[in-house]
């Protein structure tokens, strides 16, 4: 026990010292978590009524991010699978940074659902082993169990194997293996059973599609090589971690599978709503085009669609992707394209026309877009702490006194 709490204090350490521009950043994110959390305290005071969401719109800009940011916690398995089943050592290496991206992802969706229910004290209900999660009828239910689920899974994995570093022990197989290959499958299921929501209503036909859970899956597989590119190129010029050019040209590889294949799952419902013409296809006409004088959305899935498509070309001309500043482009143009199309292009549309066939527009106010920027903020802030942390781990920075400076790396699975 005491091994373990000088172990916590000794990350505490690690994660308050730094360069000035360390500070300097995390005092920046600091400083919108801060405004996050005084709107997410007035919302709570004065309630729901001061934001832009209504009795027609009831699921806003955080819910739109929940959506999002499910599939960049599920893109952890963009680096799991290369290094455990086809044992690819210099991913192995990055393996803990992605599981990391992970819990942070995940914690960043409780908050974005907690700050949109408006009685966040309510929420022990939906707690499993104290409150009633009404399973197997509710999907709500599924999602808090795949939720809980992956969250534990990648906060023990990264946790037992930094910790047998930190000693200079080698890790036991059987402690952790399980859960690796357990949590391909689970990454599935948390973006699977999300679109579940969505595309169970039907009374909300724009989002009654049997190819959601398949569209969530890919956009996943996209956005989250995109943004691990970014991430690790900071990393790579920030630390001393060494990231091997092998690895930014597999998230090439997947990019360049996983962009078009999108770009096909839109074209196929954009075909699926506009060729039948029927009266289901009002959300997608207000999506694309406006509806009776209510234009509030097209300049959004228009520029989505316009960076995905850039993004896309970029990515599968060698010429292109091989400069680098087109490179980190196209991976911006990529998250945010994304972020768009899958956020306020499919939640927002949604809710228009309502049940009554009634127009209720919706678009953040200042309030509803600073308490996301402070949970964004407060994900940024973490996986800043959390990464330093890992590095000096695996860096040999940080260990134990008395272990060896060098420990063995985890055995491959057979």
């Amino acid at each position: 026990m005491k091994q373990l709490i000088i172990y916590f204090l000794r990350m505490g350490l690690c994660a308050i010292k730094g360069s000035r521009t360390y500070y300097v950043w995390m005092a920046t994110l600091l400083i919108f978590i801060v405004m996050g959390g005084l709107e997410w305290a007035h919302d709570i005071r004065e309630g729901l009524v001061v934001t832009n969401m209504s009795d027609h719109v009831s699921w806003g800009i955080g819910i739109a991010n929940f959506v999002y940011f499910v599939g960049v916690a599920a893109g952890a398995a963009v680096l799991v699978v290369p290094a455990y089943l086809f044992h690819r050592e210099d991913i192995k290496e990055l393996v803990l940074l992605g599981e990391m991206l992970a819990v942070v992802a995940v914690s960043m969706c409780l908050l974005f659902i907690m700050t949109d229910v408006g009685r966040p004290d309510r929420l022990w209900h939906l707690t499993p082993g104290i409150g009633f999660l009404n399973i197997p009828s509710s999907l709500l239910s599924w999602d808090v169990i795949v939720f809980t689920g992956y969250l534990l899974m990648n906060l023990w994995i990264p946790g037992y194997l930094l910790f047998a570093r930190y000693r200079g022990k080698k890790p036991t197989a059987m402690a952790y293996l399980p859960f690796v290959f357990l949590s391909m499958i689970w990454a599935v299921t948390i973006h699977t059973v999300t679109a579940f929501l969505l595309s169970g209503l039907g009374s909300r036909p724009f989002w009654n599609t049997p190819i959601l859970a398949p569209r969530f899956l890919i956009s996943a597989g996209a956005s989250a090589p995109a943004l691990l590119i970014l991430l690790f190129t900071v990393i790579k010029r920030f630390t001393k971690l060494d990231v091997k050019q092998s690895v930014f040209d597999y998230f090439l590889y997947v990019l360049k599978i996983a962009m078009p294949i999108n770009l096909f799952l839109v074209g196929c419902e954009v075909f699926q709503e506009f060729y039948t013409g029927s009266l289901h296809s009002a959300s997608a006409y207000y999506l694309y085009f406006g509806l009776h004088g209510h234009s509030m959305l097209p300049k959004f899935i228009w520029t989505a669609l316009t960076f995905n498509i850039t993004a896309t070309i970029i990515f599968l001309v060698p010429q292109l992707r091989r400069i680098p500043k087109l490179m980190y482009t196209a991976c911006g143009l990529t998250v945010v394209g994304i972020w768009t199309e899958k956020g306020m292009g499919l939640v927002f549309p949604g809710f228009v026309p309502n049940p009554l066939g009634e127009i209720e527009e919706y678009a953040p106010n200042a309030g509803e877009i600073i308490l996301c920027v402070g949970i964004v903020a407060l994900g940024a802030f973490l996986y800043t702490a959390m990464a330093k942390i890992t590095i000096a781990i695996q860096t040999g920075e940080l260990r134990m006194k008395g272990s060896e400076p060098e420990a063995p790396a985890p055995e491959p699975a057979e």
